[in-house]
């Protein structure tokens, strides 16, 4: 059975960080791609990132020399070490599998068919 669990969100004041971790079992991370997106009250959910053996990492714009994903494919998880926190990164964290890993795929949320519960990321002074 494939299951994606997050882990890792909080409270933290702007400027701070957190590390998200997605473990996933049922599978192997060094065969998929895993995207990370989130989702703040009242908005749409949004791709941030994602990572795959073959086709790389992506971010998007907003998160860009702030957020880094990882891969550890030894313990099946993917991380998104989070940096420089602002209010505005204020969401609920889900991961996600796909086959594939680029920033269209990322932007429509193409293709990914399992989701994690999500974790909460609160950002506030």
């Amino acid at each position: 059975e494939v299951q994606l669990v997050e882990s890792g969100g909080g409270s933290v004041q702007p400027g701070g960080s957190l590390r998200l971790s997605c473990a996933a079992s049922g599978f192997s991370t060094n065969d998929y791609a895993i995207g990370w997106f989130r989702q703040a009250p009242g908005k749409e959910r949004e791709g941030v990132s994602c990572i795959s053996q073959n086709d790389g990492i992506y971010y998007t714009d907003s998160v860009k020399g702030r957020f880094t994903v990882s891969v550890d494919n030894a313990k099946n998880t993917v991380y998104l070490q989070m940096n420089s926190l602002k209010p505005d990164d204020t969401a609920t964290y889900y991961c996600a599998r796909s086959y594939i890993c680029t920033l269209y795929h990322l932007k429509g949320m193409h293709e990914y068919n399992y989701w994690g519960q999500g974790t909460q990321v609160t950002v506030s002074s």
